[in-house]
């Protein structure tokens, strides 16, 4: 049986009831990736587990493989806690857009070293992050994020020549079936959606950027609502969902 336990760094994107003491853990973990596991007692007041698996904590831990799909929560140390990030509600917000990109980007029990870590950096810029006047969604480190998940997913958009004909900016809309931006005459036919000149500019400016970084990109209203819009519209088009934590979008 001690075979089948192992340890592995994760972080708790989502947690859910179960039963009158339980909890369902969604967890992205170092090793392996996207998994479910039980978290057993951990909301009962003596608990060693509970304050140490709320959701966006990075966390060591024990895991024991059993006959089911979900995998047991057998041993925990918190790498960190970032309770800064849950108990103030604009860095919450961020978070929980960020943590629910994983879920949804991510779906499979195998190891991805640059998802892992590019989320642990997320997590560790989001709890210095100074609060917005704008919506969580629209925050330079939201869309940073999750433009930079999407390129290690594969479905990075195409953005310096038109994605249909190759033709040279300037360019007029997003196409997610064409792959990315398109010229005036192909968005006609491509159903593509309006992206300003400083919607991509701005997408630029976040890619070429380090997530630490991401607020230095100098985006406009305009361009944050457009690169919010791509990243939308690529969730939609590649992996047929829209985040939850995205709808007032």
């Amino acid at each position: 049986m001690a075979g089948r336990s192992y340890k592995t760094e994760g972080v708790v994107l989502r947690s859910i009831r179960l039963g009158e003491a339980d909890r369902v853990l969604h967890l992205y973990t170092l090793d392996q990736g996207r998994i479910g596991a039980v978290a057993k007692g951990v909301r009962r007041t003596k608990s060693r587990f509970g304050a140490r698996l709320e959701p966006l904590s990075h966390v060591a831990l024990v895991l024991h493989r059993g006959a089911g799909e979900l995998q047991t929560v057998t041993g925990v140390d918190l790498v960190r806690a970032h309770a800064a990030s849950r108990e103030q509600p604009y860095r919450l917000g961020v978070g929980l857009i960020g943590a629910e990109s994983m879920l949804r980007l991510f779906t499979e029990q195998e190891g991805n070293a640059k998802a892992f870590h590019a989320l642990v950096r997320f997590l560790d810029l989001l709890d210095d992050l100074e609060a917005r006047r704008t919506r969580p969604e629209l925050d330079p480190l939201a869309l940073s994020f999750q433009l930079k998940l999407l390129w290690v997913s594969g479905y990075l958009p195409h953005l310096t020549t038109c994605a249909e004909c190759g033709a040279v900016p300037p360019l007029h809309g997003y196409s997610p079936s064409a792959g990315g931006a398109v010229c005036r005459a192909c968005a006609a036919h491509a159903k593509a959606q309006a992206l300003s000149p400083e919607g991509i500019r701005g997408i630029e400016a976040l890619l070429s950027r380090p997530l630490a970084e991401a607020g230095d990109a100098g985006l406009s209203d305009r361009a944050a609502r457009d690169a919010l819009a791509v990243i939308t519209s690529s969730y939609e088009y590649h992996g047929g969902f829209r985040l939850r934590t995205l709808k007032s979008a």
